[in-house]
């Protein structure tokens, strides 16, 4: 179970679960190497103050790049798969509009590496379960009912 804040790539094959919010995961997938790799964060940006940590998106989007790359995957193979940023908890105004703002980084820094988005499930206002085959690329979606 991938938890917020967390990053997880390895050379193998591995099914990759998490749970999201507001929070968002972004699904990173080499269809010529087979292998792939997710994120999990609560928050868009790190504005410098104190570690630069997966927690914030655009950190966290960045470090998994690099794991791929590890893993002698090619950026320009890679294609993204981005879940979540549900609105789970309204406020009056909308103000902190935390998931659709972890949205935004998602697709901002996916386009700055030249990273197409080729499945997303995000918005809206439930939670979502998933299941990431990192062999297949695949992306098993389950959202909750309330």
């Amino acid at each position: 179970m991938l938890l917020p804040g967390g990053l997880f790539a390895r050379d193998a094959d591995c099914i990759i679960t998490t749970v999201l919010g507001s929070c968002v995961a972004v699904c990173l997938w080499d269809p010529q190497r087979r292998r792939g790799g997710m994120n999990h964060y609560k928050l868009p940006l790190w504005n410098g103050d104190g570690l630069p940590s997966p927690k914030f998106g655009n950190i966290a989007t960045c470090k998994l790049l690099e794991l791929m790359l590890e893993m002698h995957c090619h950026q320009e193979s890679l294609q993204a798969k981005i879940f979540g940023g549900a609105a789970v908890f309204q406020n009056a105004c909308n103000l902190l509009n935390v998931g659709q703002r972890n949205i935004d980084i998602a697709r901002k820094v996916l386009a700055e590496h030249n990273i197409p988005i080729v499945a997303s499930d995000v918005g809206g206002s439930c939670s979502r379960k998933l299941k990431f085959n990192t062999t297949e690329g695949s992306v098993l979606v389950r959202k909750s009912t309330s």
